[in-house]
């Protein structure tokens, strides 16, 4: 069954057990690794998906990037909803039960 359902403030999300999320000093970034390759992340993207733990709320995740990225919360929390939904999409990160 495909989960098609857009994420609600009180969904938690955990990183896809097939994926490994590190920080790769070779490419100076946060990357996920997979047994078919990489996915470099930029800055945003590292700070979305490192508080993909199953523990935290979408909401609470919204929280902590306002305080991270100040200044436009509507902003701010449009872009995270819309990551998760693409990091969802991609088989990133799997919704929790």
């Amino acid at each position: 069954m495909c989960d098609t359902t857009l994420a609600s403030p009180l969904d938690r999300f955990a990183i896809n057990p097939l994926y490994l999320f590190r920080w790769e000093a070779t490419q100076q970034a946060h990357v996920l690794l997979y047994p078919e390759g990489i996915v470099k992340l930029n800055e945003t993207a590292a700070q979305i998906i490192m508080r993909c733990d199953g523990q935290r709320t979408a909401a609470e995740v919204v929280g902590e990037l306002q305080s991270v990225y100040p200044g436009d919360d509507e902003r701010v929390a449009s872009g995270v909803y819309r990551f998760l939904e693409v990091f969802r999409a991609k088989g990133w990160i799997r919704r929790q039960a």
